[in-house]
């Protein structure tokens, strides 16, 4: 049965765009992961056309099929077994002709990010939604996991960048609601089922986004504080002071900023401020004229300097100075260099986010007696990222290195430290329940995080999402398993 499906999906995109099993393990498994990517094939459709018959011949057979894109999510949502059918969108990545007037853009889910913020300077405007992997990630991704990024505090998340969708649906049949208006509310807004569901309702393959007046003009700058109160008056103060004109607000916690300005090292850079602070925020200002934005966050950040708010503070004055910056913030592979590692994408009250920090610290030094904690993210919006590190000579590592000594066994190893990982996602997981938080603020949900769901959405929020997923994929072939579960 596969051999013939294969071959039916090579008569309809043809042979060369049909990879199977054996030749796929030359392919990359993730982004961060160059481990063989194992499956049945992978096929690669020109169009929402050629989608939607590569859809209708796996529901007739009925074949689990998992969509790819720029494959750099972090929850393993496109993770794919031996029998399912990768659907790779690489071959969509059509950038449509810019409507000035109107200020949308129409995009296959294929293209890169990047590309279409490029698309979209050229023509004197801008995309609202920017992320750290905007180099590699594609749009449809970008919009089935609803992501967020550096610019949400001013252009909200992926959501609200999109004014209309083309999705095809687990049967092939294509929904296309390509709508370009800001306003149109006949009747239900369907796209909004699929964004954020991570390939488990449907298969974006077009979009139409929405654009904004370009910016050109941005002031950086790095900011020092002594205490958690201090960050949050000073947001609160440059949220009323520049007008609008707060592009991001980012904070690091002392480790991580530390991290990545070792001057021991060849792959960080020099530390623009003393690194013995206890927070850092980088802060962007973004306007249409370099007259404002540049004095404007100048007269800001004097007067916070003035009223002891901020410990010490620097502007960039160049590109290069304000990318080295952004440098600290967005260098994150330091931190992952450790063989225990665990990233964590959450989102919080700020008001209680000095106290989360400071419990979750006190509980993982308790669990490991040598571990390091990195905190930074989006503070603005309520995100922060978390990764935490026990060294090479804390016990739990110690205890690895001698499990590889002695056996051969990679499950063995692997079920060891995938009970590590389970601790640590209660300890980081658990306290957001009461505090309102949730477990995912921009990677979704997947694989990895769906035991912990039932801490951010109640039983009747699973139980529909669980209906939407019956209604719309009844023979369970999309992407199965991720987010909930039918079975």
């Amino acid at each position: 049965m596969n051999d013939n499906l294969l071959k039916e999906l090579a008569d309809i995109v043809g042979k060369e765009h049909v990879i199977e099993a054996v030749q796929l393990r030359e392919r990359a498994r993730h982004f961060w992961d160059a481990s063989p990517l194992i499956a049945m094939g992978l096929i690669r459709p020109a169009n929402t056309d050629e989608t939607s018959r590569v859809m209708a011949a796996c529901h007739r057979a009925g074949q689990r099929v998992v969509t790819h894109g720029g494959v750099t999510g972090l929850v393993e949502g496109d993770r794919t077994g031996a029998e399912d059918i990768v659907l790779s969108l690489e071959r969509q990545r059509n950038i449509s002709e810019v409507d000035t007037i109107g200020r949308t853009i129409v995009v296959e889910a294929g293209a890169i990010l990047q590309n279409i913020q490029n698309a979209a300077n050229e023509a004197d405007l801008m995309l609202g939604l920017d992320l750290g992997a905007r180099g590699s990630c594609t749009i449809g991704g970008n919009i089935s996991t609803n992501a967020g990024g550096l610019s949400v505090l001013r252009y909200g998340m992926a959501r609200e960048q999109v004014l209309g969708l083309e999705v095809v649906l687990a049967d092939g049949t294509i929904l296309s609601s390509m709508n370009a208006m800001m306003k149109n509310n006949a009747g239900y807004d369907l796209k909004h089922l699929f964004i954020g569901s991570e390939g488990t309702l449907g298969v974006i393959t077009r979009a139409v986004l929405r654009l904004r007046a370009a910016t050109p003009h941005s002031s950086t700058a790095l900011l020092a504080f002594s205490q958690f109160t201090d960050v949050t008056q000073c947001l609160k103060h440059l949220d009323h002071s520049l007008n609008g004109t707060l592009n991001a607000f980012e904070v690091m916690w002392q480790p991580f900023y530390r991290l990545n300005t070792d001057p021991s090292r060849t792959d960080t850079v020099q530390a623009p401020l003393a690194r013995d602070y206890p927070l850092y925020a980088i802060v962007q200002s973004s306007s249409a004229s370099s007259q404002f934005s540049a004095p404007a966050l100048e007269h800001a950040l004097e007067s916070l300097l003035e009223a002891g708010c901020i410990e010490d503070a620097v502007i960039a004055q160049s590109e290069k100075e304000a990318s080295n910056i952004w440098f600290i913030r967005e260098h994150i592979d330091i931190a992952l260099e450790p063989p225990l590692n665990f990233v964590y994408d959450i989102s919080l009250p700020i008001a209680c986010m000095q106290h989360y920090v400071e419990e979750l610290e006190r509980k993982v030094h308790a669990t490991w007696s040598e571990v390091q904690l990195h905190v930074y993210g989006h503070i603005a919006d309520g995100n922060l990222h978390i990764i935490v590190c026990p060294s090479e000579n804390s016990e739990c590592s110690r205890e690895l290195d001698q499990l590889l000594e002695s056996t051969d066994s990679t499950d063995i190893v692997s079920t060891i430290h995938e009970q590590w990982h389970t601790y640590s996602n209660q300890l980081v997981y658990t306290p957001l329940q009461e505090m309102g938080g949730s477990i995912s603020a921009e990677h979704g949900i997947g694989l990895l995080k769906k035991d912990y769901l039932k801490l951010s959405r109640s039983t009747a929020e699973v139980n529909l999402m669980k209906t939407l997923k019956q209604t719309l994929d009844p023979k369970n072939l999309l992407n199965p398993g991720k987010i909930v579960s039918l079975e």
